[in-house]
């Protein structure tokens, strides 16, 4: 069986801050430019964060930005007002080339990067049935066009990224989002390219990946649990309403869990979340509720064998 906060009692808190999925006009909350970007991030890791999971938009449309300049202005402000661990994405957005997506990672060498690991159907057009009013064009059309998205993700773009930025000592957030994902992080083991101990992000709820009920999870896990038994580190999380039970059902059995604007612009049922902070207390909470501590960006390096924020480029 793998390793668990159980046994340590510690479980990292990620915060993925703002992602590419959510567009401006769903939440006046959603940070967009550099400087909301940063704010909230910092204020994310003063919550209990230990890691910030991090992607750019452009300041005046709130379009996702993936150039290595779209970074640049809030990357040394985050890493000036905290501790915690930057990871820089390498997803951008499914509407982007896998050597977009990698540039940033590329160029600025973080601690993490996340990494998907398998291609798939990316369904964010349901939100329109919530959503009708929207201030900038591309928002429509970013939603609409995923009827007929598929995130590419081969086995090709895979090690693309990972030659790409492994040798900078970055190490990854595998993003799993089915079970299939997890057989594909496999292969890459068996054939060395891929070096424990692994941190398995599994995402549930998403229109395309693995559901969101409770056997999913477990089914995520003991998946994981048999192929990786102790070389990996698993996080959870849940899209949409879905976050808050699916962080609570994983961390009970020893996952570790993520939250933030990316995933979900929720605090509650029908509650906007007002900032990142307000998710990453909330979840903290429900940690805590559990009798287990929330690990610390130090702690997070040691669980993860990361190597140090001394270690970036930027």
């Amino acid at each position: 069986m793998a390793q668990t906060n159980i046994q340590s009692g510690k479980v990292i808190i990620t915060c993925a801050v703002t992602g590419a999925i959510h567009t401006p006009s769903m939440s006046r909350y959603l940070p967009v430019t550099p400087d909301e970007i940063a704010e909230q991030a910092v204020a994310a890791a003063e919550a209990g964060a230990a890691i910030l999971h991090l992607h750019a938009r452009d300041p005046d449309t709130g379009r996702p930005d993936q150039s290595p300049e779209g970074f640049a202005p809030f990357l040394p402000r985050i890493k000036q007002g905290t501790d915690a661990v930057i990871n820089i994405t390498t997803g951008g957005s499914p509407y982007m080339s896998v050597k977009e997506r990698a540039a940033p990672a590329a160029t600025y060498q973080p601690e993490v990067a996340s990494l998907n690991m398998g291609s798939m159907n990316f369904g964010l057009y349901p939100m329109l049935k919530r959503f009708k009013e929207f201030k900038f064009d591309w928002e429509r059309a970013h939603l609409e066009g995923s009827r007929d998205l598929v995130f590419r993700n081969s086995f090709q773009d895979i090690e693309y990224v990972l030659e790409t930025c492994y040798g900078n000592g970055t190490r990854f957030e595998f993003e799993c989002y089915d079970i299939s994902h997890l057989y594909n992080l496999a292969h890459f083991a068996d054939r060395g390219l891929v070096k424990a101990p692994f941190f398995v992000q599994s995402v549930f709820g998403l229109l395309g990946g693995i559901g969101s009920h409770p056997e999913d999870v477990l089914h995520m896990k003991r998946t994981a649990d048999r192929l990786f038994g102790t070389d990996y580190r698993w996080s959870v999380l849940g899209a949409g309403a879905s976050q808050f039970r699916i962080a609570a059902q994983a961390a009970a059995v020893g996952g570790n869990v993520r939250v933030g604007l990316e995933d979900s612009l929720w605090a509650g049922p029908g509650e906007l979340a007002t900032s990142n902070a307000v998710q990453v207390e909330k979840v903290r909470q429900i940690i805590e509720g559990l009798s287990l501590t929330v690990a610390s960006p130090d702690e997070a390096r040691e669980i993860l064998s990361l190597k140090g924020g001394d270690q970036v480029a930027f």
